[in-house]
C-alpha cells in the first residue's frame, strides 16, 4: 500500500532519518506557509530543503500511485470523502466503553505451531489478522474454545486483540465491507480489550497521505467502540501538531479511556523514540484526567511513560519469538532479564519452554511496574530548575499532578 511503484531520482533520501520532523530546531517549509492545510497539518519541519511535503511525491506515473497525494486529484478526492476529511474533530462520538484493569504485561500468541498443549496463564493478546480470514471477510472462529484450540490457550484466558500488523493485512481489513458485522462478532466473544490498525505514518509521504492514516485510525477505533468493544486508540503520530490534535481530541471525548503506542519499527528508532515519548507525556497533561496506555516494543522507556499514565500495559512479544528461535530467558545473580539458547531435540514441543519464558517475563515486568511506582513517589534533592517538571535529581518523577501541570503548559506554549 505505501510503496509508490514508480519513482524517478530527481530527489533521493538515503537517510530517511533526515526526514524526522522537529519545529524546535527548523522553520516550516517555505510552501507550507500557503497550503491549504497547514492548520490541521502545522506544516513540515526539517532541515532538508524542500519547498513542501508534496515534493516527497516522487511517482513517475502519477495515476498508479496509491498515496493520498494531490498528484493523482480524483483518487484524492475519493480518499478524502471516505473519510470525511482531515479533521479529526468531525468524526462521531462514540459510546463509553468500560475497560476492566490489566496487568502489567500481556504475552502475544500468533499460533500453537510446535506446541501440544495449551499456555497456562490468565490473559494473552492476539493478533487481529489471525482472527478474521481478510479473503472471505468472515471471523475464523465460531467461539472462544475454537480460539483456545488454535491457539493454545486456556478456555478461559482473557483476550486482548492487537491490530498491530503489516501494511498489506491493515489495508485488506479497511477494505472489507462487513467491518461492523465481523467486530460484533468479536465483541460476543468477551474481547478484553482491541487496538484498531496502526495505518502508517510515513515520513517520506505528503503530509496529506498522514492525515488520512490518522483519520483512518480514528475512525477504525470508533467501529470497534460502537460495537461495544473496549478499545485502545492508537494513536500514530509524525510531527508535533499530530500530537496536539491528538491530545485536544481526546481531552474532549472521555469515551477515549485508554490509547495504544507501537516502538517497535519507525518510532522506535533511534534517538526518536524519546522525542515520541516526550510528546505522549504532553499529551498525558493536556487530556489530564486518568489514562491507560497499551505499548509494544520500547522496553526502555516504560519508566517516563509510567511517570505520566494512570497504567501502562505492555504487549510482549519476546516471549513467543524468543521461544521459536529456542531462547529461553533467564534471571542473572544481578537481577537483569537475559536470554541463552536453548536447543530441542526434533519434534519435541515447545510448551514448556513457551511457559516458561512467558512467566519470567512476567515476573519481569511485574518487578518493572512495582519498581517504576516507587519511584514515582519519591521526592528527595529536587533542584529548582528539575522541580519545576516534577524531577528529583536522579531524574526520577515525584508528583503525577504537578507533572502533568508542567507538561501541559510547556503543551500550551508550543501550541501558542
Amino acid at each position: 500500500m505505501k510503496d509508490p511503484p514508480q519513482h524517478h531520482s530527481l530527489r533521493q533520501i538515503p537517510n530517511t532519518q533526515a526526514l524526522w520532523d522537529d519545529a524546535e530546531t527548523a522553520s516550516a517549509s517555505l510552501g507550507c506557509w500557503t497550503c491549504v492545510d497547514r492548520g490541521t497539518c502545522g506544516g513540515a519541519h526539517k532541515d532538508s530543503s524542500f519547498f513542501d511535503c508534496n515534493d516527497y511525491c516522487r511517482c513517475a506515473d502519477k495515476a498508479s500511485c496509491d498515496l493520498v497525494c494531490r498528484g493523482n486529484p480524483a483518487a484524492f478526492v475519493a480518499r478524502w470523502r471516505e473519510i470525511g476529511g482531515f479533521d479529526l474533530a468531525t468524526a462521531r462520538r462514540a459510546p463509553e466503553i468500560s475497560v476492566d484493569p490489566l496487568p502489567s504485561m500481556v504475552p502475544l500468541i500468533e499460533h500453537n505451531s510446535a506446541r501440544h498443549g495449551r499456555l497456562n496463564f490468565p490473559i494473552v493478546a492476539i493478533p487481529l489478522y489471525a482472527l478474521i480470514d481478510l479473503g472471505n471477510a468472515s471471523l475464523k472462529f465460531k467461539d472462544r474454545e475454537a480460539i483456545a484450540n488454535q491457539f493454545g490457550i486456556a478456555s478461559e484466558a482473557r483476550i486482548v486483540v492487537s491490530g498491530v500488523g503489516r501494511d498489506s493485512d491493515i489495508e485488506r481489513y479497511w477494505g472489507l465491507p462487513n467491518r461492523a458485522e465481523l467486530l460484533g462478532q468479536l465483541q460476543s466473544l468477551g474481547i478484553a480489550l482491541i487496538t484498531p490498525p496502526n495505518f502508517s505514518v510515513l515520513t517520506n509521504v505528503p503530509r496529506t497521505d498522514n492525515l488520512h492514516a490518522m483519520k483512518r485510525i480514528l475512525l477504525a477505533w470508533l467501529e470497534m467502540a460502537e460495537a461495544g468493544l473496549p478499545a485502545a486508540l492508537h494513536v500514530n503520530a509524525r510531527t508535533e501538531r499530530d500530537y496536539q490534535r491528538w491530545a485536544e481530541l481526546i481531552a474532549a471525548r472521555p469515551e477515549i479511556q485508554s490509547i495504544a503506542v507501537e516502538f517497535a519499527t519507525g518510532a522506535g528508532r533511534g534517538s526518536r523514540i524519546d522525542w515520541h515519548v516526550a510528546r505522549l507525556r504532553q499529551l498525558a497533561a493536556v487530556v489530564n484526567r486518568p489514562l491507560r496506555l497499551m505499548v509494544r516494543g520500547g522496553a526502555r522507556v516504560l519508566e517516563p511513560l509510567r511517570q505520566s499514565f494512570d497504567a501502562v500495559t505492555v504487549i510482549d512479544t519476546d516471549a513467543f519469538h524468543k521461544t521459536r528461535c529456542r531462547k529461553q530467558a533467564y534471571f542473572t545473580e544481578s537481577g537483569k532479564l537475559h536470554w541463552h539458547s536453548h536447543p530441542t531435540a526434533a519434534g519435541e514441543p515447545l510448551d514448556g519452554l513457551l511457559q516458561q519464558n512467558v512467566a519470567t517475563l512476567h515476573s519481569h515486568h511485574t518487578y518493572l511496574e512495582r519498581l517504576h511506582a516507587d519511584r514515582r513517589v519519591v521526592r528527595s534533592g529536587q533542584s529548582p530548575t528539575i522541580a519545576k517538571h516534577g524531577y528529583g535529581q536522579s531524574g526520577q518523577r515525584g508528583n503525577l499532578s504537578q507533572d502533568r501541570r508542567a507538561f501541559g503548559e510547556i503543551a500550551t506554549r508550543s501550541k501558542g
